[in-house]
């Protein structure tokens, strides 16, 4: 299963005069894991839509920053 928010743990120099970050993420967007855009696919209401971003609901994803919980976004 493929997830959106990606982990990777880059190196951290002894020598740095800065505390170093151990663990940093990045997100992927969902088309990475569609290769190709199937028939029927469910779609937001145009008002959903121009909230979202995207006419279709598994193209949809939020973004949340570093300093935020992935509590809110929009709901359907």
């Amino acid at each position: 299963m493929h997830t959106h928010q990606k982990v990777y743990h880059p190196y951290a120099s002894p020598f740095d005069p800065c505390k170093p970050i151990l663990e940093k993420t990045y997100s992927t967007p969902p088309h990475l894991y569609i290769g190709f855009q199937p028939p029927n696919l469910p779609q937001f209401s145009p008002l959903e839509a121009l909230r979202a971003g995207t006419l279709w609901k598994d193209f949809y994803d939020p973004y949340y920053n570093a300093f935020e919980k992935a509590g809110g976004g929009l709901t359907t």
